[in-house]
């Protein structure tokens, strides 16, 4: 049997990729195309629990730093890819990611100043060493992207403007080193622009 693909959906937040993956998602299933959509963190009953977690408001005073912060990003992502990413893709199913291990190095990394080889390092060793196939990179300007966020409150989100754009440029840098992996898309245009182009890029892949 032919393993299945990988494609992970990467940007800051505000940029448009939870929305494009739900339409591939659709767009591959329509067109016969076995496929699950997955997002991070989460995925699992574990996975969902550390969400929880991760996204709590900044209301409740939850603070951590990068290091512990990502340390919880790799525990889901460890269980998510063991015991759901690979036995999906050994028995031929394209697996879309909403976020992956960039996401850790883009926004640990790059923006809170956590190593970034031993991020990397790690990504590799809790996913058994998975790799995305293709990476899907919505690029935007943060202060766009943050605009069309209407709720600030998990403390993510809320990091503000300078934070985003240490992402961002993390995240244009990963880019740049991996071009054969990366795909980026312009996600300040409209959305059925966008749209267009994350079909050409994932059907260049999984065939048309």
């Amino acid at each position: 049997m032919t393993r299945g693909k990988l494609i992970s959906f990467e940007g800051i937040d505000g940029s448009g990729k939870s929305t494009q993956a739900e339409r591939i998602y659709a767009h591959l299933r329509a067109r016969g195309i076995r496929c699950e959509l997955l997002r991070e963190p989460g995925g699992t009953r574990l996975g969902e629990l550390i969400r929880g977690i991760l996204l709590s408001s900044a209301e409740e005073g939850l603070k951590m730093d990068g290091c512990t912060e990502y340390m919880l990003f790799a525990a889901s992502r460890a269980e998510l890819s063991r015991t759901v990413i690979r036995p999906l893709l050994e028995d031929g199913c394209t697996v879309l990611l909403d976020r992956f291990g960039d996401s850790s190095t883009a926004y640990q990394g790059y923006g809170h100043g956590v190593d970034i080889d031993f991020i990397q390092r790690t990504n590799l060793i809790v996913t058994g060493g998975l790799q995305p196939d293709l990476t899907i990179l919505f690029d935007i300007d943060p202060e766009a992207a943050l605009a069309r966020l209407s709720d600030l409150s998990d403390r993510i989100e809320g990091r503000g403007l300078e934070f985003f754009r240490l992402v961002r440029d993390g995240f244009l840098k990963l880019a740049e080193k991996e071009p054969e992996r990366f795909r980026i898309v312009d996600a300040g245009k409209d959305v059925e622009d966008v749209g267009k182009q994350v079909i050409r890029f994932v059907e260049e892949l999984v065939g048309r």
